[in-house]
């Protein structure tokens, strides 16, 4: 989403990899239900249940969580959570193990975007470490390997520290609140449900088998 002016108000980062994940369960979900059909009738599909467990658990898992980066808070949408830490509320932005907001009163880690293994950690090129945030580099100008911005970790709180680094300096962002700023958190009940239903639904199958 953008604003009037054409700069981004909303900025939404999932995993480069969520994409292809979510569409190669789709792809075997689909080819197994057909599979299913053929041999068995459309009757059969009763018993197709698990498939569809599978294609819903791939999109929870690897395409639902995200990061958004908006005017008024960081948003981290986990499968079972979803926090908004307001800009005032934020300290530190951490990527040790995945992207981690601290603030006074606890820490949050974004499932979507993970700090890289042994193998991610050797893909990075100079450029990976070149104009990040000011905040991003350590004692003489170090760079986490998960700041790294081929990474998933790298290039999401290259996103916040930039939008942060931005209300800092323009003077936007009242520090004298973020003792106070409340950060929200909510379970996220509407997958939660979706997915016991389809494990619900998945049983009987077995059980009417």
């Amino acid at each position: 989403m953008s604003s009037a002016t054409g700069g981004p108000v909303t900025t939404v980062f999932r995993p480069r990899t969520s994409k292809a994940f979510t569409a190669v369960a789709f792809a075997l979900t689909a080819v197994g239900l057909v599979s299913v059909v053929v041999s068995e009738g459309v009757s059969g599909l009763l018993a197709g249940w698990p498939l569809a467990v599978f294609a819903f658990a791939a999109w929870w898992l690897f395409w639902y969580p995200s990061v958004e980066v908006d005017p008024d808070a960081v948003t981290l949408r986990n499968p079972l959570t979803t926090v908004s830490v307001p800009w005032a509320a934020l300290v530190h932005v951490d990527t040790k193990f995945a992207l981690k907001l601290v603030t006074p009163r606890g820490s949050y880690t974004a499932w979507a975007a993970p700090a890289p293994g042994v193998w991610g950690t050797h893909a990075g090129k100079p450029e990976h470490l070149a104009n990040l945030p000011g905040n991003s580099y350590g004692p003489g100008r170090s760079v986490r390997p998960g700041d790294l911005t081929h990474t998933d970790s790298g290039y999401a709180a290259f996103l916040v520290r930039s939008r942060w680094e931005k209300f800092i300096g323009s003077g936007s962002l009242d520090v004298d609140l973020t003792d106070s700023a409340v950060v929200a958190r909510s379970v996220n009940w509407l997958p939660i449900g979706v997915a016991a239903a389809l494990v619900a639904a998945s049983i009987a199958s077995f059980a009417l088998a």
